[in-house]
């Protein structure tokens, strides 16, 4: 299987399955003598982590281990591999998956191209892999840090509501104040309102995460076929159930004059507006980066749905498992995590230049 590797100088490499014994990465390119917080590493895990009643019942204690590349808690410029141990498996809930598939999943997909698949808990592509992903991203947020950039994503809609205010207008801090990471007060009432009506009815629902990079330099990203937006299409749209992505005001500007979205200069150069959402001809230009993904309802609902054998007679019924009402909180860390390694990379091969 090919396709399991992202960045050009940083790059993660993870692997494993939902009902493994293990998931992991190896992480190369990273540079050395950086100090880690294995600390804020496990708590970016454990923000991963189901929070309530809209999440699935699964609970990984998701303790990192890494095995190479750390030492003396300072990263050593050599391939850091590390390991996440499964605890929580209850490979029996998916047997009746062995012979059937399921309607929008991977199943059929994977069945066909590779004449084998694991059917427990949907194996290479459950959002269980992502997991390895937090704990690369982790550990690029926080050497991001050191040269002064910060990613902070939130949730900024459940279904059909949303939070209409501008990130500016917004107090990020109050994202960690609530299960469902969002930082307007106003709507996390009704959006967990939302939530309960769907669980009830044993269904699921989507919505948007917004992420916000401060303080990335000018220059990170390439004018063609490397664009900055496209690097970060491309991580966010790898992470389960990402169905969209817009950068800036995206599609809002297809509904605009080009008069009413040039980004026009200050006398220092900074930018009066920021409609381009900090990247013009694929490079960073010095103002916050902010894109918003989108995130499709859970496929695996709590209700009975049609299955379809590989003879292809089909039967509606219940299975097994424990899925999310909604995983677009827990999504949250997953979108730094992607933001951080991809902006890294970029940081790594601009520095190559000089």
């Amino acid at each position: 299987m090919a396709g399991n590797s992202i960045g050009t100088i940083f790059k993660l490499t993870t692997f494993g399955e939902s009902h493994g014994e293990y998931i992991g990465g190896v992480l190369d390119g990273c540079p050395s003598n950086i100090t880690i917080d294995m600390d804020i590493i496990n708590h970016d895990l454990l923000r991963r982590n189901p929070k309530t009643f809209f999440s699935t019942a699964r609970i990984e204690t998701d303790q990192v281990e890494i095995i190479s590349g750390i030492f003396d808690g300072k990263t050593l410029g050599t391939p850091i591999a590390f390991l996440i141990k499964n605890t929580a498996q209850r490979s029996e809930d998916y047997e009746i998956l062995k012979h059937c598939f399921r309607p929008s999943h991977a199943d059929y997909t994977y069945q066909t191209k590779y004449g084998i698949r694991d059917y427990r808990g949907g194996g290479r592509a459950s959002a269980r892999e992502t997991a390895a992903r937090v704990v690369a991203g982790s550990i690029a947020k926080q050497i991001l840090q050191q040269h002064g950039i910060t990613i902070f994503a939130f949730t900024s809609a459940i279904g059909k509501i949303e939070v209409e205010k501008d990130y500016k207008m917004l107090d990020l801090n109050l994202r960690d104040t609530n299960a469902l990471y969002c930082p307007d007060s106003d709507k996390v009432q009704d959006m967990q309102t939302h939530l309960k009506e769907v669980a009830d009815n044993d269904d699921s629902v989507g919505g948007i995460i917004t992420c916000v990079i401060k303080g990335c330099p000018v220059g990170l990203g390439e004018p063609v076929f490397d664009k900055l937006q496209a690097d970060l299409a491309k991580a966010m749209m790898s992470i389960p159930s990402a169905k969209g992505f817009e950068y800036g005001d995206g599609f809002e500007m297809a509904k605009m004059y080009g008069s009413q979205c040039l980004d026009i200069f200050n006398n220092d150069l900074s930018l009066q507006s920021n409609h381009s959402g900090g990247i013009q001809g694929g490079i960073s230009n010095g103002e916050d980066i902010f894109f918003r993904v989108a995130f499709k309802p859970i496929a695996s609902l709590r209700m009975s749905i049609p299955l379809t054998h590989e003879d292809g007679n089909s039967e509606t019924r219940k299975i097994g498992g424990r899925h999310d009402v909604c995983q677009v909180p827990r999504a949250v860390p997953i979108v730094e995590a992607m933001a951080a390694i991809t902006i890294l990379d970029k940081m790594l091969i601009a520095q190559s230049y000089h």
